[in-house]
């Protein structure tokens, strides 16, 4: 028998994005991180957590990442360090659910950050809004079998403006926090998803 699942609007979404200096979370420093949480459906700006982050000693900030960002290391010399931000971030995610866009890396970094300082990962269920964006395309196509047959791209960005959401500056934290919270409410919607567990 499963077990109940909540209901999506009860639940509090804390959607969150990381700036890092390179792709590989065994190496690479976080830089950067934003989240705000939605609240019975609602985003709350008032509630939005933004931080640069200093980077853990040895780990640099690669020039490809640079190019995306524009941080540098003289931008993050005085930011928090990464122990006092993840307390941050385990304090909110301790609420709810935690929403990204693309999970493979904001997750992956988190959970690689968590495990370095000796913190344990919280495990909150997680909402990515890439596996959303493909369910609605897998719906769509079920019910128009003329959609295209190519999967969507999960660009961020180009995903918001397909869908004509405004264009927002990428690759800063908390503007992608928002520009996905902003996402998985109408995908939400598109699915028809009642309950967590559909999301």
């Amino acid at each position: 028998m499963f077990s109940s699942s909540p209901a999506w609007e009860s639940v509090t979404y804390w959607s969150l994005d990381i700036e890092t200096g390179g792709l590989d979370p065994k190496r690479d420093p976080i830089i950067a991180l934003g989240m705000l949480p939605v609240r019975a459906g609602v985003i709350r700006l008032g509630e939005a957590y933004r931080t640069l982050v200093r980077p853990e000693d040895g780990r640099e900030i690669r020039p490809e990442s640079v190019q995306a960002h524009q941080l540098v290391r003289d931008e993050v010399r005085e930011a928090p360090p990464l122990p006092e931000v993840l307390g941050e971030v385990d304090r909110r995610v301790r609420e709810g659910a935690l929403l990204v866009h693309h999970q493979g890396i904001d997750v992956a970094f988190l959970k690689r950050a968590f495990q370095r300082h000796g913190r344990r990962w919280p495990a909150p269920p997680i909402v990515d809004t890439v596996e959303l964006l493909h369910k609605l395309h897998r719906k769509r196509r079920f019910t128009d079998p003329d959609q295209a047959q190519n999967e969507p791209s999960v660009n961020l960005t180009e995903a918001r403006r397909r869908l004509g959401f405004p264009t927002y500056q990428a690759h800063d934290a908390l503007t992608d926090a928002i520009a996905t919270a902003e996402l998985f409410l109408y995908l939400r919607g598109a699915l028809k998803a009642t309950t967590l567990r559909q999301l």
